[in-house]
């Protein structure tokens, strides 16, 4: 008898096992500082929004990840990385960024340093002679753009990414793919509180 009730509770608890073991998972995609966070940062990864020469693609998506969150309303904006609890740093893809210039070049120069016949630099064209130099400049990387999310430290030191995407044209206004991805898995882990009504006086 005892042996059959014995039985009898691990079917009822099996199921509830594994429905808890969903909730877990889905939650561990998503960090609980997600729940509790209340500033977050936003910079590229090569620097943020003020540092000069920053690529003007990953400037413009930081502007326009500001605004989505600012859409979102879930998380304030911090001035300063070290003032956050959260950092999002962004990356747009650059497959097709490299940019073509050419130039005429008249008389006959010689490189600086090096020896006077080596081969010109790639991307920079000729270095003596008549005619007209072409070459390459610009950034070439991943195509897709990126999403990673940190936890920062008093100091500004980041850990993670606890959170990471990747998606092409994930960073194009205005939908902001990504944002709306991380948006979405935030809201489902940890659903935002709707604001408390008055009570109506008869």
């Amino acid at each position: 008898m005892k042996r059959c009730n014995a039985i009898a509770l691990l079917l009822i608890l099996i199921p509830s096992l594994a429905l808890a073991q969903q909730k877990a998972k889905k939650h561990n995609d998503v960090p609980a500082v997600f729940q509790y966070a209340h500033f977050v940062y936003v910079e590229a990864v090569d620097g943020d929004l003020m540092k000069p020469g920053l690529y003007p693609a990953d400037r413009q998506a930081i502007v326009d990840v500001q605004d989505n969150l600012r859409e979102w309303n879930r998380y304030a904006l911090a001035n300063r990385r070290e003032d956050a609890e959260l950092v999002l740093v962004v990356r747009k893809g650059r497959l097709a960024s490299a940019q073509v210039h050419a130039g005429v070049s008249v008389g006959t120069r010689q490189p600086t340093g090096g020896n006077p016949t080596s081969s010109p630099t790639p991307g920079q064209g000729g270095t003596g002679g008549d005619g007209v130099g072409v070459g390459a400049e610009g950034e070439v990387g991943p195509e897709n753009d990126m999403l990673r999310v940190y936890l920062v430290s008093s100091d500004g030191e980041l850990t993670g990414p606890i959170w990471t995407r990747e998606i092409q044209d994930g960073l194009d206004p205005p939908t902001v793919l990504l944002i709306q991805q991380l948006r979405t898995a935030v809201e489902r882990a940890y659903p935002s509180q709707p604001p408390a009504t008055k009570k109506q006086t008869p």
